[in-house]
């Protein structure tokens, strides 16, 4: 993996973006909340610009191929600015299994850390049938803060709880 590099990314990227998302969205059981046709340039543009202005947003790129995102943001709120949520992070299905998104957080803690008021907590929403998303973000210190029965209807019709999760930092 040395040939990709994990740099911040912002609206100048938005296209690069919306092709990852959207191709993550194809895939089966993708864990994106959105599908591919709820997807549209001016929604990434909207939370690259809110991530860029009050949290974070990074990439992983691969030569010109973005293979994975990952975008935080603070609520807005001064009470709330020691937290991090709106967390969204995707990997492209031909890169997934390749450490791509602990690479993605691991830049999104180092990238909190640095920030002013400092970050105390990073939250995140993730689907009860998620399992290999739940495995990663409990190896990398999130643990699972709340539950939400019947929060979301699958495309098949499948009704799954959502759950919350943080990590202190």
């Amino acid at each position: 993996m040395s040939d990709l590099q994990l740099r911040p990314t912002n609206p100048v990227d938005a296209p690069a973006v919306l092709t990852l998302y959207r191709a993550t969205a194809a895939a089966p059981d993708s864990g994106l909340a959105r599908a591919s046709d709820e997807m549209e340039l001016s929604w990434v543009q909207g939370f690259l610009a809110r991530a860029t202005a009050s949290g974070a947003s990074l990439g992983v790129w691969a030569g010109d191929a973005l293979a994975g995102e990952i975008h935080a943001s603070r609520m807005g709120a001064r009470q709330f600015d020691h937290n991090l949520m709106d967390l969204t992070v995707a990997v492209h299905p031909d890169w997934q299994g390749r450490g791509i998104g602990a690479r993605l957080f691991e830049g999104l803690f180092v990238a909190a850390a640095a920030m002013s008021p400092k970050i105390e907590r990073i939250e995140l929403a993730v689907r009860e049938g998620n399992a290999g998303a739940i495995r990663l973000y409990q190896r990398l210190g999130f643990v699972v803060e709340g539950h939400h029965p019947g929060r979301v209807r699958l495309p098949d019709g499948w009704i799954e709880m959502d759950l919350t999760m943080a990590k202190v930092l």
